[in-house]
């Protein structure tokens, strides 16, 4: 699962994202969870204007951009601070909920602390807010093994000087155009996505095909103990080959397609 989730306070929506070992928040979710105001935007503009006017730049110093699903589901970019940004942010609104607010805020970095200690409890939280998006359990079932999959290949390209993400991408892209005969873009666009993640939008029978072509990747890299990112690609084309073909011959025996254009955005605008 993305790092990039959905806390609530209050029944207000506050967007955040894990960096750097602490949760960073949306600001201009922050400003609607503690104000009436009925443009948050602009309070937070108007916000870092008069605190600039007042020499008092230390909640805006704080800010850091980062991509942040919007309404529209596309990533964009988000003034967002950790805890202590927020607090400072906090003391600048008048409010009657700065008290509840500050308590929330606690709350949410003491849940991220004990699921690094514990991620069971993470995954309990994600399969939660699957489920609150109205996912059938027995998908939520694969989309969770196929998470543990993927960390499990990711782990191993990292021990094997396979260090960047875009070579991860590449490899991935690999893997997906053997499997499926389309890399992630490619599959994206056969199913309408735009910046949407892709795997929240298969099928059971991609997910599964997808499964298949990362552990037998691992498999071959464990086996073979591949080293740097040549060695790997050559092991990411195989491991998904090897899920290609049982693809292919499901499509033979079976007389349809795996792949599919149907996603989730569609089964939401038919619900």
């Amino acid at each position: 699962m993305e790092n990039n989730t959905l806390a609530v306070f209050e029944n207000k929506k506050i967007r955040k994202t894990w960096f750097n070992e602490e949760w960073w928040f949306s600001v201009v979710d922050i400003v609607r969870a503690l104000t009436q105001s009925e443009d948050p935007r602009n309070y937070w503009k108007v916000l870092k204007f008069r605190l600039s006017e007042e020499n008092n730049n230390q909640p805006v110093t704080f800010c850091n951009q980062f991509k942040l699903e919007a309404e529209d589901g596309k990533q964009r970019e988000t003034d967002c601070v950790n805890t202590e940004g927020a607090f400072r942010i906090i003391q600048s609104i008048p409010s009657p909920k700065a008290e509840p607010f500050k308590l929330w805020l606690a709350k949410v970095g003491y849940d991220r602390v004990k699921e690094i200690e514990d991620p069971e409890l993470a995954q309990k939280r994600m399969r939660e807010l699957y489920q609150a998006k109205g996912y059938p359990q027995e998908w939520i079932e694969k989309r969770v093994r196929g998470i543990a999959i993927r960390e499990e290949l990711t782990d191993e390209w990292k021990k094997r000087n396979v260090g960047t993400e875009k070579e991860y991408a590449i490899l991935t892209a690999e893997i997906s155009k053997a499997i499926f005969g389309l890399t992630p873009s490619e599959y994206k666009k056969h199913k309408g996505l735009d910046k949407q993640n892709l795997r929240d939008h298969m099928n059971d029978l991609e997910l599964i095909f997808t499964m298949l072509g990362e552990a037998s990747t691992t498999h071959i890299t464990k086996s073979k103990d591949t080293q740097g990112f040549n060695e790997n690609k050559e092991a990411a084309i195989t491991g998904g080959n090897i899920a290609g073909k049982a693809r292919k011959e499901l499509e033979q025996k079976s007389g349809k397609k795996v792949t599919t254009k149907e996603n989730y955005l569609k089964r939401q605008i038919k619900g």
